[in-house]
């Protein structure tokens, strides 16, 4: 395997399927299958989700509720979903740990480092849920903060395209996929790849992503394996 150590960041709407909100037991049951193949390679495995299939923190402004409540209301929503991950991977046979970035004892571990780092050496699955616990910051910023507070090889963005266009390939059918791209081409061209924050912390901490599509099936075992699937951005 290429990469020994990965931060999986998977979208909430993702998990939505064919659904208008809320979780599609059958995405859910793939992802766990996708995850458990890469564990069983022998690659410890980070995921962060998040929870626009709930609740979307940055447009709870639209309903007349405080950004800074709505981002928590977020956070809640990310705990849902890595919950239900949790339990999808747990029926699979993958042994795992949730950590909140908010305390939640119940439910989850408290996000502490060194704890996180134990279990992936263990072969457990890490979850972390409940964003950085800050309003004001995506999941994707959670995600790279967490890939590189655990020493990650890389940031494997798993969304519903195959990679990073020159235009959205959704509306635009002449947008050409980038087979591998510098931070600087990102900026200059300016990609939509990560929220800046996010994209800016890879890019400081030499942290590559890879863009790919998580529903093709062996996707993921492909682009841990040092395949050329989706879109690598480097240096």
């Amino acid at each position: 395997m290429k990469y020994k150590r990965i931060l999986l960041k998977l979208s909430g709407e993702a998990l939505m399927g064919q659904k208008q909100y809320g979780i599609e037991n059958e995405i859910l049951a793939q992802y766990a299958h996708e995850i458990k193949r890469v564990v069983e390679s022998g690659v410890e495995v980070a995921v962060v989700i998040g929870g626009g299939n709930i609740f979307r923190g940055i447009s709870a402004g639209e309903s007349g509720i405080d950004r800074v409540q709505g981002d928590y209301m977020g956070m809640l929503a990310t705990m849902i979903n890595s919950m239900a991950l949790q339990s999808a991977l747990e029926k699979a046979g993958v042994s795992t740990r949730l950590q909140s970035a908010i305390e939640m004892k119940q439910i989850s571990e408290p996000f502490i480092r060194r704890r996180a780092v134990r279990h992936l050496e263990k072969g457990r699955v890490v979850i972390f849920g409940a964003g950085t616990g800050n309003p004001y910051f995506t999941t994707d910023t959670a995600a790279t903060l967490r890939a590189i507070e655990i020493e990650a090889d890389v940031v494997l963005k798993g969304t519903r395209v195959d990679g990073i266009y020159t235009a959205d390939p959704e509306k635009d059918k002449n947008a050409v996929r980038y087979e591998n791209i510098t931070f600087d081409e990102v900026y200059e061209k300016n990609l939509n790849v990560m929220d800046m924050t996010a994209f800016t912390l890879c890019k400081e901490n030499k942290l590559p992503i890879i863009v790919f599509d998580m529903n093709k099936k062996g996707n993921l075992h492909e682009v841990v394996s040092g395949e050329r699937v989706g879109t690598l951005v480097g240096f």
